[in-house]
């Protein structure tokens, strides 16, 4: 009779109801557990999800997953599609999605056969992480990205996407690139997929400042899509590649089973592309002037307008095929009405030098700015140039000069068309006062290099150069030392680094995420750093940040099940103690735990 009530209230669309439904299966767990029918669970879980009640419905799947059995994946699918709608429900469903990682590493080390049950798939994963990255969650993305290698769960195609999104926002440009060579020699039915993979690792070579690398893979890209991979090739393709987390040098360190041709035929998830550096059209790679205009500014900035004009000419010549062919004429055109003259006129000589002269048009438009800037010397030169390639005949300079100053005067009186790619230039320049110094990402590579190889000495020697450089640390800093710190049980210095993270906070120069408060909840638990705990919890109540309270429980109850659970306030020793005490009871009270 109660399963059937509890089946009957599931049917309901009602949040009311379907509350009450879930309250009536805490109940029975506390007086008669073993009443509960594991279907009438799965229908409720599948029911309070759609409802968009994600809090109750992450309490169904826990409840299961305590009993070491789960839904049909094909369920557990919809019920976690429905979830990761919201972001308390993509909060819930990737922390539970950890804890049935958990829960199957555990049943596989005891070697029982209830780990398969429990065991995640790939759907699963890509659901979870695609609900990362849209609602900003990097640092928990790349908890499940391990997490993924530890289960042995092999990467599909839409996995490596969303890895490349998780390594983007966490500046982790060298992850993305033990990706490339394999996803270099897709075939050409899945060049669209990796459109946001190119993006994602070209906008991290602009981060870092490394124009070399972001020319080079504008090349690769277009070079790719003309070969066809050999059949040796296709075949490893279809093969369980192994890319190492972290250092490839690391023994110990994690590897991903990656499949980069694998797609899962009834996946209900659909990867969103952004499609802002790298576009996909007509079955082609193409770069947008937004990504053109990173360019041209990194070159303009140190100073390499030679080294721009060899790159344009050869993408020039790569991308004729592919409608893109105006790059130079394009680039120079932006130069001159941004008046960086001296950099437009050096692109036109190279482009003769090379033996692809630009027409007369862009030379006309050159030579009034010239002369509307009273660059007189420069004009003079520039004309001579004109005239021996035949743009001018019959004119002196003194006609020349006027017919220009009075084309600038028409031109200035009605409104001439501009490109987006001068729009996307200024933008540039605006933006990068702002962006974090690329050699705050290199800093923090090496950080995250010596948090996995547990060198936390070098990690820290590391953070005080960024500190005496005065290099704003940021949350992928504090939680990559976190890591660090945790793997070798040194909790003490976390709270050391939970001191700095507030002076930050105070002032106003890091803004932390739910992430790293939860991160640092945790260990603060593990440590039996109470205090501290109860102080994250302020800061994310403060914030309005969700707390789940029911992980925090299970962490509790893991390290400190009995801690102080009969102990009284007078029964304390010392002041200490009893100030633990005091925190201990604040946290089991917040909890739930009687």
């Amino acid at each position: 009779m109660v399963n059937m009530l509890i089946s009957r209230l599931s049917y309901s669309s009602d949040h009311h109801w379907l509350q009450k439904a879930c309250d009536l299966v805490f109940l029975i767990l506390k007086e008669k557990p073993g009443l509960l029918q594991f279907p009438v669970l799965t229908k409720l879980s599948i029911s309070l999800a759609r409802a968009q009640m994600p809090v109750p419905a992450s309490m169904i799947l826990r409840v299961m997953l305590e009993r070491e059995n789960m839904p049909p994946l094909t369920i557990l699918w919809s019920v976690v599609s429905h979830m990761v709608k919201t972001e308390i429900g993509a909060c819930l469903a990737s922390n539970f999605l950890v804890q049935m990682c958990d829960c199957f590493l555990h049943l596989s080390a005891k070697g029982s056969v209830r780990a398969k049950v429990v065991k995640p798939d790939a759907m699963i994963f890509n659901l979870v992480l695609d609900a990362c990255v849209k609602f900003k969650s990097s640092l928990k993305g790349q908890e499940i990205v391990e997490l993924m290698s530890k289960a042995g769960v092999i990467a599909d195609a839409h996995s490596v996407i969303i890895f490349s999104q998780i390594h983007e926002m966490n500046g982790q440009r060298d992850e993305i690139k033990k990706l490339k060579d394999h996803v270099d020699e897709v075939g050409a039915p899945f060049i669209g997929y990796y459109c946001q993979f190119y993006d994602s690792l070209l906008k991290l070579h602009f981060k870092f400042d490394d124009i070399d690398s972001a020319a080079q893979l504008l090349l690769d890209m277009h070079k790719f899509q003309e070969s066809v991979p050999n059949k040796k090739l296709r075949m490893d393709q279809e093969k369980r590649l192994l890319v190492p987390i972290g250092s490839n040098n690391l023994k110990t360190g994690l590897k991903i089973q990656v499949m980069p041709e694998l797609l899962q035929k009834d996946s209900i998830l659909t990867v969103k592309h952004k499609q802002e550096l790298v576009m996909f059209r007509s079955g082609k790679l193409l770069l947008s002037n937004r990504a053109l205009a990173k360019l041209v500014n990194g070159y303009r900035r140190h100073g390499r307008t030679t080294d721009l004009s060899k790159l344009l000419l050869c993408m020039q010549q790569d991308f004729h095929v592919l409608g893109q062919s105006s790059f130079c004429s394009d680039v120079i055109d932006a130069c001159i009405r941004l008046g960086w003259l001296e950099m437009a006129h050096d692109i036109l000589d190279d482009m003769d030098a090379a033996g692809a002269p630009i027409g007369s048009t862009l030379h006309m438009a050159l030579l009034t700015a010239y002369y509307c800037r009273e660059m007189f010397k420069e004009a003079k030169a520039l004309l001579r140039k004109m005239r021996k390639a035949g743009f001018v005949v019959n004119l002196s300079d003194e006609m020349v000069a006027t017919a220009c100053l009075s084309e600038a005067a028409n031109n200035a009186s009605s409104s001439s068309s501009k490109s987006d790619l001068i729009d996307f230039l200024v933008r540039e320049m605006r933006e990068e006062e702002k962006a974090i110094p690329s050699v705050g990402y290199e800093l923090n590579s090496s950080i995250y290099y010596f948090c996995k190889a547990k060198m936390m000495e070098d990690a820290l020697k590391t953070y005080k150069r960024m500190q005496h450089m005065k290099i704003q640390p940021t949350v992928q800093t504090f939680s990559y030392l976190i890591d660090g710190f945790s793997s070798l049980g040194m909790y003490r210095d976390i709270t050391i680094l939970w001191g700095d993270i507030k002076r930050n906070v105070g002032s106003k120069d890091l803004e932390v995420s739910r992430d790293l408060y939860e991160v640092l909840h945790l260990n603060f638990l593990r440590g039996g750093y109470f205090e501290r705990a109860m102080e994250v919890i302020g800061y994310m109540k403060e914030r309005n940040m969700y707390c789940d309270k029911w992980m925090y429980k299970d962490e509790f109850l893991k390290f400190h099940k009995n801690l102080y659970r009969s102990l009284k306030a007078s029964e304390a020793r010392t002041e200490a103690q009893s100030k633990r005490l005091e925190h201990v009871k604040a946290f089991r009270k917040w909890v739930g735990i009687d």
